[in-house]
């Protein structure tokens, strides 16, 4: 079992040509009703944005997840300030200059260093991220994605496994619920043919009924306010809840089906009770399945 709830980050770097990239990957996520992947990119970097769908949605079965990435790209630290190439050129046209200015009698001033330094070109401003070729883009960063992911998946599970021993206390109170709630039976149905005999005297003292009609509806009456059918659901549904509690899959959906069909059962209980000590397993029983149902909405 994992939870929607998790986080994961990590920081890279690479040589790539004569530029040095560094990244900082961010991955979070809460609970949603499906998978949500919200994703954060660089510009310039769109092209990585399926495979990481791709391998977040192989990963991920649940969640509103959000995924950011920063990139920095410098100079790397063993490459050349300026471009020789480029200077050179320079030089060949300055000395072409010279030639012509010189047959035509102009006198020109050399230039200095730092007049050479500031033609376009000579000093680079800094790599930018278009001349890194995309498919070596995407395969350093794709590779450093993979363990993240994995780090994300592994904090879901921890928490999920969490969840799990929080759901499965609750599933066991609810069990011994149910327990007390079976032990009352006997109790709670003298108690009630009792009403209900003092009701049929007041009645038929008061008025001239069929005993035959009486009967029927008495008979009625208590088929109406047996409680072993909801009790036996209760239980069904609790071997259910374990169950599904030893799966490897996903089961949030499945679990928050299950508490509305627990808590749809413990209102039936509490409503037909007409006992003191059953309405309060009842209303003990509303309030662990609500505690149970607020769990099981981080579920994946």
């Amino acid at each position: 079992m994992h939870s929607m709830t998790g986080y994961a980050s990590r920081a890279g770097a690479a040589d790539l040509g004569s530029a040095r990239l560094e990244w900082e990957w961010e991955l979070r996520s809460v609970n949603g009703r499906g998978l949500d992947l919200r994703l954060r990119l660089p510009e310039g970097t769109g092209f990585i944005e399926k495979p990481l769908r791709d391998m977040l949605g192989a990963a991920l079965a649940r969640g509103t997840v959000n995924l950011s990435l920063r990139l920095r790209l410098s100079a790397a630290e063993a490459e050349a300030q300026i471009d020789i190439a480029t200077l050179r050129g320079l030089l060949a046209v300055l000395d072409q200059i010279g030639t012509e200015a010189h047959q035509a009698g102009v006198l020109l001033r050399a230039p200095s260093g730092l007049d050479l330094l500031g033609w376009r070109g000579v000093l680079p401003s800094g790599p930018n991220l278009a001349t890194i070729p995309s498919a070596e883009l995407q395969e350093v960063l794709l590779a450093d994605a993979a363990p993240l992911i994995a780090d994300f998946t592994r904090m879901r599970a921890t928490e999920g496994a969490a969840l799990a021993g929080l759901l499965a206390a609750q599933i066991d109170r609810i069990v011994e619920l149910v327990a007390q709630a079976r032990a009352l039976l006997d109790q709670r149905g003298a108690e009630i043919r009792a009403q209900f005999h003092r009701a049929l005297a007041a009645v038929m003292g008061a008025t001239d009924t069929d005993p035959q009609r009486v009967a029927q509806e008495l008979a009625l009456m208590a088929v109406k306010a047996d409680l072993t059918e909801e009790l036996d659901r209760l239980d069904a549904h609790c071997a259910a809840g374990r169950a599904l509690l030893a799966e490897t899959g996903p089961a949030g959906r499945k679990l928050d089906f299950l508490t509305q069909e627990f808590n749809r059962e413990a209102n039936t209980l509490c409503s037909k009770a007409q006992h003191l000590e059953m309405t309060r397993i009842g209303l003990d029983l509303k309030t662990v399945i609500d505690q149970m149902r607020e769990q099981v909405q981080n579920v994946e």
